[in-house]
């Protein structure tokens, strides 16, 4: 079990890998291109790329650096350094697209006609190189791949507007439709990472996972047997998938040892079919004083 696990790793880490280099090269062709033509559009798509590059770079690192399990310096292991790098990878979007931004709006009052054959020619190779890379992450199963792949779909898409724009510009004078189509790409980048800043603010400050249902957990851990009570409940998540728990249980008095490791067993069971891979268990007897102040 344990070797398919480490073989399925490798091959996720190999999957991140070849999109890295696939975006990372077409991105510098997408930069150069864009200046040479003239195009705005192509220039946000390129932060866009730029900024999925990193991710795929930083995710291809992680993927590796997870592997490491816990030491002397970080006792949970290396699974929060993805937070770090999904934060790195947002400032610099952040940073690329209001650039972008403070360079197009003055094209809305004064459109330059971009090269709209380049465009075209720009567009075709983006949604190939950018489609081949979602169809090698779209093969893994690592929840990496998948938010990789999503990143990728939307470059895809971005390039397809591209393409109708070149398409249009080819046939009818509307070189500010360049411009706009800049700034819609440069909004939904800015969109998406804030909402992404929002998700890492919330694990790096340990907020409670929208999974599992806090409610429902207590309830059924209540209904175990020879539990009286439970208190002090703390569930954090170390990268937003890996999440951990430490639970106080109040128990009948008179409960044995024996008993004390049967129930320990079923709460366990209980959460981890409930999305909680790591939990620490402090048993209490009814009526004895609890130390904590939060309790």
């Amino acid at each position: 079990m344990g070797h398919h696990h480490s073989h399925e790793h490798h091959h996720d880490v190999g999957n991140i890998k070849v999109a890295f280099f696939l975006n990372l090269t077409f991105t510098v062709v997408e930069l150069i291109g864009g200046l040479y033509v003239n195009s705005m559009a192509i220039l946000s798509d390129a932060v866009h790329d730029l900024g999925d590059s990193l991710s795929l770079g930083l995710s291809w690192y992680f993927q590796k650096l997870s592997k490491k399990g816990r030491d002397n310096t970080f006792s949970y292991g290396y699974k929060r350094f993805s937070v770090l790098g999904a934060i790195i990878n947002s400032i610099v979007l952040v940073v690329g697209s209001l650039l972008i931004i403070r360079e197009t709006l003055p094209r809305l009052w004064n459109p330059v006609q971009p090269d709209a054959q380049g465009m075209l020619i720009l567009s075709i190779l983006g949604i190939i190189v950018n489609g081949a890379a979602v169809f090698k992450l779209k093969k893994g199963t690592s929840l990496n791949e998948k938010v990789v792949s999503l990143h990728l779909l939307e470059d895809v898409l971005g390039w397809a507007a591209v393409l109708i724009a070149s398409v249009v510009m080819m046939f009818y004078s509307v070189p500010v439709l360049d411009p706009i189509l800049s700034l819609l790409i440069s909004g939904f980048i800015l969109y998406n990472v804030f909402k992404n800043l929002k998700a890492s603010f919330k694990i790096v400050l340990q907020a409670y996972p929208s999974h599992p249902d806090q409610k429902t957990l207590k309830q059924k851990i209540l209904m175990l047997p020879k539990v009286k009570g439970i208190h002090d409940i703390h569930i954090w998540s170390m990268d937003g998938d890996y999440h951990v728990m430490s639970i106080h249980i109040v128990l009948d008095r008179g409960v044995d040892v024996q008993e004390q490791m049967s129930i320990k067993a079923k709460v366990r069971e209980v959460v981890s079919q409930n999305s909680i891979d790591h939990i620490t268990i402090e048993m209490d007897c009814e009526k004895e004083e609890c130390k904590l102040e939060d309790c």
